[in-house]
């Protein structure tokens, strides 16, 4: 094997980076003049259908069928692979290039939202649901959903990466992060284990921020076989937890929404209505016919 040696300065190649080359770079900003488009409700999400994206589909839907007519949203697709993200509009939503993104229009000014865990933060408190008011179950609630956002790095950037998308396999590389994802999956094992969701009890926005990415690859949604690979089945709690939520109505609409991969029959590419989701199941069942 050939032994790399780091440059004393290290400089970009766009050769490097995989099935992702084109998407990663080492400056921030625009490429190009876009605007993003505004439909006719107050909270515009700018998004793809990644486990990233998911939760806050998940989290809106959850709010809708709780009755909260004012989480009516419009769902925009962003094209990631297109460079959407790089747009000038976007980049003012995000200046960090990364979705999912949310404008909420509701008030006097625009407010801007970026990072899906501040996302769902900001909708659990503006409107009152998935995240308990009372200690410690706040607390623990939130170092959950903070948790997520440190840990999932190493499952899709680290483990993801190298197993599916580099363009050359390396045993350490393999080794190191699937040592850690199934490191992180005792973790969430051992915890639900005590409890039914993470926070406790109840089910929060630490169990939307956790299940696209764990409970989809405990479901075996996630990097061609990786569960097998991973042996994902010896977790039983985690088994348990995924499944439950994945059953849950509102998280199967959240999947559909600005989805580009997996079965034609269940990506919804935008969403501006309620509707939307009875004309795609008409479509699926003309479909079948």
């Amino acid at each position: 094997m050939n032994q790399y040696t780091p440059p004393k300065v290290w400089t970009w190649n766009k050769a490097n980076g995989g099935e992702f080359a084109s998407i990663n770079r080492p400056i921030a900003g625009p490429t190009h003049e876009k605007e993003l488009p505004v439909g006719k409700h107050p909270l515009q999400l700018y998004s793809l259908g990644t486990p990233n994206g998911v939760k806050v589909t998940i989290m809106l839907e959850e709010l809708l069928a709780l009755g909260h007519k004012g989480a009516e949203y419009d769902a925009w697709l962003i094209k990631i692979g297109d460079g959407d993200q790089f747009g000038s509009g976007f980049v003012e939503v995000n200046p960090n290039s990364k979705i999912p993104a949310l404008m909420d229009h509701s008030g006097k000014k625009p407010i801007r939202v970026f990072e899906s865990g501040s996302i769902l933060l900001y909708l659990a408190e503006k409107f009152g649901e998935f995240l308990p008011t009372e200690q410690p179950t706040r607390a623990e609630t939130l170092s959950w959903l903070f948790w997520q956002m440190g840990s999932a790095p190493y499952l899709g950037g680290g483990f993801g990466h190298f197993y599916a998308y580099a363009p050359e396999k390396f045993e350490y590389a393999i080794d190191r992060f699937s040592m850690e994802v199934k490191r992180q999956l005792d973790v969430l094992d051992r915890r639900l284990a005590e409890t039914e969701y993470l926070g406790g009890a109840g089910y929060s926005i630490a169990d939307m921020a956790v299940w696209p990415w764990y409970g989809g690859l405990a479901l075996g949604r996630q990097y061609n076989d990786s569960a097998s690979f991973l042996s994902v089945h010896e977790y039983e709690h985690v088994q348990r937890w995924a499944k439950a939520i994945d059953a849950r109505p509102t998280v199967q609409r959240g999947r559909m929404v600005n989805r580009m991969s997996g079965d034609p029959a269940f990506q919804l590419r935008e969403r501006h209505d309620a509707s939307d989701f009875e004309t795609r199941t008409q479509d699926k069942l003309e479909a079948a016919e």
